[in-house]
């Protein structure tokens, strides 16, 4: 009897299926995808259905010719790809590289364990050619939009820019807001707070929100000072006093989108970092005695199902761990959002017993933390909910009500092992015993003077929220939307908060103007659907191409006739240099506008500048880097024409400068370095080591938060498709 060969894509995953499976399967591992649209040129034949020219992956030249050798003689053919669409298109590719493509057979891994791989290999299913045509359709409406608009800003903008289908709607989002933020005019109210005292001798605060029983807003201090004033010497009754018992119900276990928004929130993991850790604990990790094991179910989803088994599991536990009174007399059952596809589980441990303290000696710090992350929010999905009393008093004083609030916790049932983080929440206080009809006596009165607050920025947890609400991406992609708007220096993250470069926005204007239905968000959630439906075969991918591209072809032809060249505009501002006397003369460029002396090339004068919607010209002052050790003068971020730099703000009488860290470790080992930014002579940039010559290290990717799950070096990098180590000898890469 002839070899099994297993096709998967990933060698850790490999690696974690060769200790359940025997001398009869061969497990050979894609390293990703083996096929790709040409990076060259556009690489779809519209006139032809849209047909995609897919080549071999660069590198991957030795993996083809390997898969092609075993295949031939394999008795049997198996693709455990990832179960998903980008998965899918996997198992076609080596399905077409084997050349026996009838005789193929799919399994889908939904949990790397024994019994779940033993389980999909029983069962193994066709390639799924509607999943396909949903990954086809998207990928080559991802290079419609990319390779169509991306020369037009290369033309017009500047070298090197990119629009995406689902990033500029992600952009679009983050500019809005800040225009939201600019637009806000605060307005200045009055909170009133009093202390008050019970016969028992107990101190409470509440808060004033009536008069005359309807609601009350004080907007000035002299509104404020008059109540204080009329309330003082008033006798204040208990009035009003309700008791509620309040049942908290747990969470469900998570989804892509949640697990990345607690994650942000709790573990300050940025969406990517998330994802990379989720897939190594899907795919294995070595836990001693039991080998390499897959810890999660997998890891991309937007179910919330849970197999009666994995419930059965946790409710053992959690009666033998915690006893009978956290246990619900019956099972949480969670409902799934109308638009969840229900492909998957949601994400949960695989094995409950291993708790994250039996297997902490085995595994890094950030993935012990997401690992109990996960299985902390599964377990208490299925623990009794907490209950807690309620007391709100309403305390009259003449005219006026004011109101306490305060809360017990009477069991804290699932929140004995987890509690959901959530953003701007106010405890509750604990209010004294007190009688209906009391008298209190004021001990104080407190004006706070507040005022009305605009939209918050953006984090990356609430973007992905906002996204997911709104229906743009799925839980395949929302990590690499908010990485790739930060890649492409349109989105910068200050104190964990995203923020519109001048760049984005300049680039988010004009693609409103030009391209309006790319930006549009309802119809960028349409088409989203649409793909969903291509997916269970209830839409014609080539019909869903044919129709956008109908409605983009519009919209391209105006923009390449109506977009102007921001490169050669120059206006003539009443602006006066203070070097040489003349004139401004307003410009644009990669970093925004700003402005350049007309004395150009005597007089080299330039000024960073924001541009008001009402035209006004505002000098943006430089930020202070720090202090210059040569003359004592501010140091200030520079760029030149090999990138960004911190230079002294007396130039040109000192010329002191240093380069430019962007905040990453050097990879390499035993190295101290910093990675700095800088530009090549062919004007492309690259990130190299602050230690060279005595380190060479170079990379034209962009760095982002390690350390790498394999060698533990301190910083990973990204291009558009893949994560990846650098080190040498490593090579650990995440599709």
């Amino acid at each position: 009897m002839g070899k099994s060969l297993l096709v998967v894509e990933s060698p850790t995953k490999m690696k974690t299926l060769s200790k359940f499976l025997g001398k009869d399967y061969v497990i050979k591992a894609t390293y990703g995808h083996i096929k790709d649209l040409p990076k060259s040129k556009l690489g779809v034949d519209i006139e032809k259905g849209f047909t995609p020219q897919f080549l071999t992956v660069k590198g991957k030249t030795k993996v083809v010719d390997e898969l092609k050798k075993v295949g031939k003689d394999a008795e049997k053919i198996l693709i455990g790809s990832d179960p998903d669409r980008e998965g899918e298109a996997i198992a076609f590719h080596v399905a077409d590289v084997v050349g026996r493509k009838k005789e193929v057979k799919r399994v889908l891994f939904h949990e790397i364990t024994k019994k779940g791989v033993l389980d999909a290999l029983k069962n193994p299913t066709t390639l799924d050619e509607s999943k396909y045509d949903a990954q086809k359709a998207r990928r080559i409406l991802d290079r419609l939009v990319g390779y169509k608009i991306s020369p037009l800003l290369w033309e017009r903008v500047s070298y090197g820019l990119s629009a995406g289908r689902v990033q500029s709607v992600a952009l679009r989002l983050v500019c809005d807001r800040e225009e939201e933020i600019e637009a806000f005019v605060k307005e200045e109210y009055w909170v009133i707070d009093v202390e008050l005292q019970l016969n028992s001798g107990e101190i409470f605060t509440a808060t004033l929100e009536k008069k005359e029983g309807e609601k009350i807003k004080i907007t000035s201090k002299d509104e404020a000072e008059a109540i204080k004033k009329a309330i003082e010497g008033k006798t204040l009754l208990i009035d009003k006093i309700e008791i509620r018992d309040k049942h908290v119900y747990p969470q469900p276990p998570f989804i892509t989108s949640r697990l990345q928004q607690e994650a942000s929130r709790k573990l300050k993991f940025s969406p990517k970092r998330t994802m990379i850790l989720a897939q190594k604990l899907y795919e294995g990790v070595d836990i001693g005695e039991e080998g390499v094991t897959g810890l999660i179910t997998y890891m991309r989803t937007d179910s919330v199902r849970v197999s009666n088994e994995a419930v059965k599991d946790a409710r053992k536990f959690i009666v033998n761990s915690f006893g009978e009174p956290y246990l619900p007399k019956i099972p949480h059952f969670f409902r799934n959002r109308k638009t969840a596809q229900d492909a998957h589980e949601a994400i949960r441990p695989t094995y409950v017993e291993l708790s994250p303290d039996k297997i902490k000696s085995h595994m890094d710090k950030d993935m012990l933390a997401l690992y109990e992350l996960i299985w902390k929010r599964f377990i208490a999905s299925q623990m009794a909910q907490e209950k807690i009393k309620t007391k709100t008093v309403e305390i009259e004083g003449g005219d006026y009500t004011f109101v306490a609030h305060g809360s017990e916790v009477i069991f804290d049932g699932f929140t004995k092992i987890y509690e959901e983080e959530k953003e701007d929440e106010e405890e509750g206080t604990y209010l004294p015993d007190m009688k209906q009809g009391e008298e209190v006596i004021l001990k104080d009165t407190i004006l706070n003077q507040r005022f009305t607050m605009p939209p918050p920025r953006f984090s990356e947890a609430s973007l992905i929220k906002t996204l997911e609400t709104k229906g743009i991406g799925r839980p395949s992609t929302f990590a690499t939307i908010v990485s790739t708007v930060q890649e492409r220096a349109y989105v910068k993250k200050d104190k964990g908060r995203l923020f519109p470069t001048p760049l984005g926005r300049t680039v988010n204007k004009l693609l409103k103007q030009f391209f309006p239905l790319i930006l549009d968000i309802d119809f960028t959630a349409k088409m989203e659907d649409r793909l969903d439906l291509i997916e269970v075969g209830k839409k014609n991918w080539i019909q869903s191409l044919e129709k956008f591209y109908e409605l983009f072809d519009k919209d391209l032809s105006a923009a390449q006739e109506g977009m102007k060249s921001l490169k050669k505009e120059e206006t003539e501002t009443d602006i006066i240099c203070d070097k040489c006397g003349k004139t401004m003369l307003l410009r644009w460029g990669k970093n925004g506008e700003y402005l350049v002396c007309s004395g150009k090339p005597t007089c080299k004068n330039k000024k960073n500048v924001k541009v008001e919607d009402n035209g006004t010209i505002r000098i943006v002052e430089a930020e202070i880097m720090g202090t210059c050790g040569q003359c004592g003068g501010n140091l200030i971020e520079k760029r030149g024409r090999f990138g960004r730099f911190i230079a002294c703000s007396n130039y040109p009488e000192c010329k002191y400068t240093e380069p430019f860290n962007i905040g990453f470790q050097c990879p390499e080992e035993g190295c101290t370095g910093k990675l700095i930014e800088k530009i090549s002579k062919k004007k492309k940039k690259f990130i190299s080591c602050s230690r060279y010559p005595n380190c060479t290290f170079a990379t034209n990717t962009e760095p982002t938060e390690g350390p790498c799950p394999q060698c533990g070096a301190p910083t990973l990098f990204s291009s558009r498709k893949k994560t990846r180590c650098l080190r040498k000898d490593c090579g650990w890469t995440l599709q």
